[in-house]
This record gives structure tokens, sequence and C-alpha cells, in this order.
């Protein structure tokens, strides 16, 4: 049986035939072609992407409500994937969606001092109780201010739940989206960041608020 000419053969099918030893280029146009594919069949829950950024790569993952994660260079990549799995949806896959691609750019312009808040739709559904209504209080502490651990929780219903405000916020699965570098203790400690202190650091540089 002879074998079928390329006309006769999809984007995909081509791109495999004609893969011949170890082309990076080709592996990563079939990978892109899964994705595309994958995604126009309803066949994945969670895109991620990677983006490079001062502090190093950072992990972007979006649903179709929003940005669901943020994971950060000090942060274990295949744990972060797992954490998607697992807790989102066990249909993960790299490729890109709208939220992706505006969280990308608005980093950019952020990290360059052309954005003080984002614009990006968010998926809450990692945090839940007193622990979102702390991050959301935590969203609207301005570029360039900072807050205390009991300023937040008292802003999101519980003042003397400082404690597991801090908690809130060292587990923030949208770091710096949702600005909880800009929280410090009271006596003006760092406090806990899971992107680590020098990180936040460079983030409180970056806003002038160091």
């Amino acid at each position: 049986m002879s074998n079928p000419r390329d006309s006769d053969l999809g984007p995909l099918e081509r791109s495999l035939r004609n893969l011949e030893g170890p082309d990076a280029g080709a592996w990563e146009r079939v990978r892109r072609q899964l994705s595309e594919r994958a995604g126009a069949e309803g066949l994945v829950d969670v895109s991620f992407e990677r983006h490079d950024s001062p502090l190093g790569s950072i992990l972007l993952g979006a649903t179709d409500a929003g940005l669901v994660r943020v994971g950060l260079p000090a942060e274990d990549e295949d744990a972060v994937l797992c954490e998607l799995a697992e807790r989102v949806s066990p249909r993960v896959l790299a490729g890109s969606r709208d939220s992706v691609t505006r969280a990308r750019r608005q980093l950019d312009e952020y990290f360059e001092g052309a954005r003080r808040s984002f614009d990006v739709p968010l998926d809450w559904q990692l945090t839940r109780g007193f622990r979102r209504e702390v991050l959301r209080a935590t969203a609207l502490i301005p570029y360039g201010r900072t807050a205390s651990y009991r300023e937040v929780a008292t802003d999101a219903g519980s003042p003397g739940a400082f404690r597991a405000a801090g908690t809130a916020l060292a587990t923030n699965p949208l770091p710096i989206v949702v600005p909880c570098h800009r929280v410090l203790r009271s006596g003006g400690g760092l406090g806990d960041y899971r992107g680590g202190s020098q990180a936040k650091v460079q983030l409180l540089g970056l806003e002038g608020a160091a």
C-alpha cells in the first residue's frame, strides 16, 4: 500500500511525518497543534504558559473563568501543576487563553513601571471563605502603599484574625496580580511570602514602597 501524499494529510499529520531526528522546532509545532486541537475540542480545563520576568520564570494558569494561578520562580513548577490538576482539573495542558495573554502583557507593563493595577479576569476557586475575603481586601491596596496583617483582617471583616490573614496571604494563589507583597507585619517586618523575601523586597522596591 502506498503512503499518502502530503496533500492528503492534515497539518498535524504532516508535522509528524516530517519528524526525522531531534528537530526542536518540529516538536514545538506538534505540541502547539495538539494543544490547539485539544482546546478547540473542549478537552482542556486549565491552560498554562511560562513568562519571563525580572524575578525569573513565572507560570500562569487559567481556566475559562480567568487567571487561576500565578506560580512564582521560587515555587516548584511541578508542584504548581500538580496543585492545578488535583484542585481544579486533571485536564491541564500548556497553551494560551485570553486571560493568560492579557496577564503576560500587563505583567510586562508592571515590571516596566507603566502599570499600577491589573485588569485581568480572576478565577478565585483555589481560595474560599475568610481567606478569599482577605485576598479581595488585599487586591484593593493601592500601588506604592502597604498595609498590616491586622488592617487587612479588619477589612476582611475579622479584626482579631490577623494570624489567619497571614496564612491566607502566604498561600495566595495569585501573587503580584493580587498584591500580597504589600502587606507587612505591624512592626514593618516583611512577613512570609511564597515567592521568598528577596522577591517581596524587589516588588516593594519597584513600587517605591521599600
